[in-house]
């Protein structure tokens, strides 16, 4: 195999996507790799693939190749087998994924690991590997491999099967034996088996580091990490650990050292790495068919056709010239963007949910300003009346999958996602995972239990953290004064606060979003890795991918927000009806009601959505409501945008007449003259934009939605 001499690849690498196991954050992980000049790196984390679109964007703009892999585990025996003895420990095996045929083959064989191999870990076995081994290259793994197991137990010939049955599933191109020397004695007798195999069956060797942070100063963080998984702490002398602080992303230069008597096994590194070659497209659409379509209709005729009904419904048959040039407006982008399906998909689901008795929420976020969505009843709020802007919902300039959040009532959420399940199949609808991360306090607090530090002094240190919303340990440490001089004057403090840094956002654990909710045109099990749902009776299956790893790469994704207040409020409407005899309409009540301002003007908000929270009580005192536009000030003020920018206290100022109402420029008076000139929504910079710079309002959005800092 023709390879570069001088160059090296890592093939065995572990983010923080291996829970509690791997320290190595995607984008720290990508920005080493180029300082140290490496073109390309693998990700395989323990049997799940949770990182691998975010690690693939991040590679692909470093211009490094991103190798997609994944640690897998074997089962000793059938994947089907469950005895503890015999089957709590798989083995380890490393697979790649040479093109796209094996990037399907690694989701498919990662997503039967979770849904049928489970026990303890996600397995597989041999069966299913060589049903599934076309475009993957196979590494042996680490010392728990099952080849590098029967070296230790002095099994010569049975190690040798293994690689032999392994050479029959792979063919002797995709199979590599691993070399890793991270100082531990083991590795030193499974290299020589290893290479005592390889000169009897003719196998390449390759050398990996099996790293799982990305710099050897990271090696005390990690193992504070490993302690948080088994729960021990640093001082237990039988707990587990890794030997020595080498599982780190080493350095060319380094890994040539190490294997000096190896050249071919380094050079292989770049060999394998030319030969993967995965492109996931991101950004495309894979909207399933809305169905059923009347004859002689597509779907944008159709939504076309709905909206006219729609329209006539809203507005009488009277609608203005104002709403005809928005809804055509309106069904053009949404027509040029392909996102008919999208709509009509929506659509029917909230009609079918009503239909079910579940009750729908008026809507909230940017589809509110969308004049389709009115007319459908997706939403119930009228965008025209309040200048809701259609663009910031859709736009021509930043061409992106539609996000609309339906609030359910939670009772009766589980109905709207059975009706999803039996509409598009079992196997086309699944949730969404999420992680958690830890923050700055709850690092501070884990780190001090690991390192023993007395509670007491652990609470004081994690209390000295500011209570921000996002508050990093960076930004306490140069807000707080006291978290600052209990860190410079106390070594144990400076040793839990370092430590907590470099775990500060780490992903700990995964578990089933409250609201996520994927479509697919396709089975999901082809192009997104599934696993069972961690919350109710784990039957159900969850995307591998996270909300906005599912956005990436195309798929329909629906927030089913289950609301208990929708629940209250339906509940109360019942009550009415069963003791008075009054059938409240909730959807049409009136939006001038004196004592409903009166109440709100009191803080008497217990069990108000968005309104029960202490800042937002204060906020609506100040305010004393007396219309729907008050309200919308009051949630949008009950921000941390707004709270930690002193926007509150400049509006409350300013409406009190305590400080003159002034605009830098006076295309801004127009625009801003409702909330005492402060920027208060998102309408409102895409319409300033607009009015001073002469964006479109699409090119507003883009500026909207741009990164801060970026």
């Amino acid at each position: 195999m023709e390879s570069d001499p001088s160059a090296f690849v890592h093939l065995h690498t572990h983010t923080e996507y291996s829970l509690l196991d791997g320290a190595a954050r995607i984008g720290e992980l990508v920005d080493q790799v180029r300082a140290m000049g490496q073109t390309a790196v693998s990700i395989t984390d323990h049997g799940v693939l949770y990182g691998v679109i975010d690690f693939y964007a991040r590679a692909k703009a470093a211009h490094i190749t991103p190798i997609i892999g994944c640690e897998m585990y074997m089962a000793q025996r059938s994947r089907h087998d469950r005895e503890v003895r015999a089957d709590r420990d798989p083995y380890h095996l490393v697979l790649l994924a040479r093109n796209e045929t094996g990037y399907r083959n690694l989701i498919k064989l990662v997503t039967t690991a979770h849904l049928e191999g489970h026990y303890y870990r996600p397995r597989i076995d041999k069966q299913l590997l060589a049903e599934h081994a076309e475009g993957l290259i196979c590494l042996s793994a680490c010392l728990g491999g099952e080849l590098q197991q029967a070296i230790l137990r002095g099994d010569a010939n049975g190690a040798e099967a293994v690689a032999r049955q392994h050479l029959e599933i792979f063919g002797r191109d995709n199979y590599f034996l691993e070399l890793q020397d991270h100082g531990v004695a083991e590795e030193e007798t499974a290299r020589a088996g290893i290479v005592d195999i390889a000169r009897r069956l003719d196998l390449p060797l390759v050398a990996t580091n099996d790293s799982h942070y990305v710099r050897p100063e990271d090696a005390e963080a990690h193992d504070i990490l490993l302690c948080l998984q088994t729960g021990a702490r640093i001082a237990d002398e039988k707990r587990f650990k890794f030997s020595g602080p080498n599982f780190y992303l080493a350095p060319t230069h380094e890994m040539r050292t190490r294997f000096s008597g190896y050249a071919e096994a380094v050079a292989n590194t770049a060999a394998i790495a030319a030969r993967c070659s995965v492109d996931i497209e991101l950004g495309r659409n894979l909207l399933p068919r809305y169905e059923p379509i009347p004859e002689g209709h597509d779907a944008d005729t159709y939504l076309r056709e709905l909206c006219e009904v729609g329209v006539r419904q809203r507005y009488g048959d009277a609608a203005n010239a104002q709403v005809r040039e928005r809804l055509d407006m309106e069904l053009d982008v949404i027509s040029q963007t392909g996102f008919a399906a999208y709509f009509l998909i929506v659509w029917d689901l909230i009609r079918a949910a009503r239909g079910h008795g579940v009750r729908v929420g008026p809507g909230r976020g940017s589809a509110a300003g969308s004049l389709v969505s009115y007319v459908l009843r997706i939403t119930d709020i009228e965008p025209l009346r309040y200048g809701l802007i259609f663009e910031r919902f859709l736009n021509l300039e930043r061409v992106q999958m539609p996000d609309i959040d339906i609030d359910f009532d939670d009772r009766r959420r589980e109905r709207v996602l059975q009706y999803l399940q039996e509409k598009y199949g079992h196997d086309r609808v699944a949730q969404i995972i999420t992680f958690g991360t830890m923050a700055a306090r709850a690092a501070i607090r884990d780190v001090g239990r690991v390192l023993n530090v007395p509670l007491p002094d652990v609470d004081r240190l994690a209390k000295l953290v500011p209570a921000t919303i996002g508050i990093t340990l960076e930004r306490a440490l140069a807000e707080s004064r006291e978290l600052r001089e209990v860190y410079e004057h106390e070594d144990w403090a400076r040793k839990v606060v370092d430590n907590a840094q470099r775990l500060e956002g780490i992903c700990r654990n995964a578990s089933t979003h409250a609201a996520g909710v994927v479509i697919g045109a396709e089975p999901l099990a082809n192009i997104v890795p599934l696993q069972r749902s961690t919350s109710g009776d784990g039957s159900a299956a969850i995307t591998q991918f996270d909300m906005v790893g599912v956005s990436q790469i195309g798929l329909l994704k629906i927030d089913l927000l289950g609301l208990a207040n929708l629940t209250v409020i339906e509940e109360s409407c019942e009550h009415i009806k069963q003791h008075r005899g009054i059938e409240v309409d909730i959807d049409h009540i009136a939006l001038d009601d004196a004592r409903a301002y009166e109440l709100l003007g009191r803080a008497d908000t217990h069990g108000v959505f968005q309104l029960e929270a202490i800042f937002a009580k204060r906020i609506l005192l100040d305010i004393q409501p007396q219309s729907i536009e008050d309200l919308g000030v009051a949630v949008a003020l009950n921000r941390p945008g707004p709270i930690e920018g002193g926007v509150v206290d400049i509006y409350m100022r300013r409406k009190r007449g305590e400080e003159p109402v002034t605009y830098v420029l006076p295309e801004l008076e127009p625009i801003l003259a409702s909330t005492y000139g402060t920027i208060i929504y998102q309408d409102q910079v895409m319409k300033i934009a607009s009015a001073v710079a002469g964006f479109t309002l699409g090119e507003a959005d883009v500026l909207r939605a741009a990164p801060r800092g970026g």
